[in-house]
């Protein structure tokens, strides 16, 4: 064999370790993906899940590979999009809606060897863990502000489908309001949707018309905060994300999901292979839920007072679910100093007593 010949197989032999070890190394990568209900634009729910994953992407580097799929409808919708990102090789896959949870069980059982995270579900599997925030905690704090705010003693609140994560927040709301302001009455528009600008604009619209001078949300887009400014004299709060575009006023505070610290924990397990099935529900003292800026269209003693409240609930002194308590029919529920467990919680179906109108079924 002449020296070119001898030549020309080394470099063969080079280029084809050199590819070998090139996909090797890709392969390192590990892939992690997202589905969102919404878009990653929407200011609330899913702009700050999309927050978490560009985390994962600052905080690992070439490490880690992400990719998303926004606006997937909850249902059918939605297990062909987890499939078709499991099929693509994801190792980890979280999906940020409630009404994904079947699809993402139902997936999982195809896809043993890929991690599911399900963000404020309850079904779990050896390869899928639920992850949520107590968001009460941050709605109790809203309740306060808008107990003493409201000048009208009329709070709307849009509130986006009937399940327990939602009724919780209405009720934790209620309670705090009414315990700084017995006249205070709440009016609740159910939207059936998390992300409708359309909707969510005429719903805060109407609870407006009918004297609400507060509005709470449940919903995903910053239109409840512009039909507010355009109303005049009406106070919000971010859901979410801070909708700082909007304070001072309306918007005089929020509730912050931040999902950050999660994001990189649960793809550190994958990567290390310590990832196991788990249920996380975190609040404002492990700081997953934040509370935004209170403005200074807040009273100084307003202002002090909420955060008052939300450093005890945040050091566990105190729990916004402490009774005495009753139904909204009147039946006993909690006992004087008796707070909720986590499984009444967790299954929440009915509204306290004092809140006015019917849960739809």
């Amino acid at each position: 064999m002449n020296l070119t010949k001898l030549l020309a197989g080394a470099a063969l032999a080079l280029g084809l370790a050199g590819g070998v070890a090139g996909a090797a190394a890709a392969q390192e990568k590990t892939k992690v993906g997202f589905i969102f209900v919404g878009p990653i634009g929407d200011g609330g729910w899913t702009y700050e899940h999309n927050q978490g994953r560009l985390a994962v992407e600052e905080h690992f580097g070439d490490k880690v590979e992400t990719v998303y799929q926004e606006s997937v409808p909850e249902g059918a919708d939605a297990e062909r999009a987890i499939t078709q990102m499991a099929l693509q090789g994801a190792d980890l896959i979280f999906t940020t809606s409630f009404g994904f949870m079947d699809p993402t069980v139902n997936v999982a059982k195809k896809f043993p060897n890929v991690k599911f995270e399900h963000a404020t579900g309850y079904k779990t599997a050896p390869n899928v863990s639920t992850y949520s925030a107590r968001f009460y905690e941050g709605r109790a704090v809203q309740g306060h502000i808008a107990g003493k705010m409201t000048q009208s003693n009329i709070v709307g609140y849009i509130a986006s489908y009937p399940i327990p994560e939602v009724i919780r927040g209405i009720n934790a709301a209620f309670i705090h309001a009414r315990k700084v302001n017995p006249d205070v009455q709440f009016k609740v528009i159910w939207a059936y949707t998390w992300f409708d600008p359309a909707k969510e604009a005429d719903a805060a619209t109407a609870l407006i018309e009918q004297g609400a001078d507060v509005i709470l949300q449940h919903t995903d887009s910053t239109a409840p905060q512009a039909a507010a400014e355009k109303a005049g004299d009406v106070i919000t709060f971010g859901q979410a994300s801070d909708m700082a575009e909007y304070k001072p006023r309306p918007r005089v505070s929020s509730i912050i999901d931040n999902w950050k610290p999660y994001y990189i924990d649960r793809t550190q397990a994958v990567m290390d292979g310590t990832w196991e099935s788990q249920q996380t529900w975190d609040g404002i003292g492990p700081g997953m839920v934040e509370i935004g800026e209170i403005t200074d269209a807040v009273p100084e003693d307003v202002k002090a007072e909420a955060l008052a409240l939300k450093e005890s609930i945040a050091s566990g002194e105190y729990h916004p679910f402490t009774g005495p308590l009753n139904k909204q029919d009147g039946s006993a529920w909690l006992a004087e100093g008796e707070t909720a467990d986590d499984g009444t919680l967790l299954g929440m179906d009915f509204f306290v007593e004092g809140l006015e109108g019917d849960i739809p079924q």
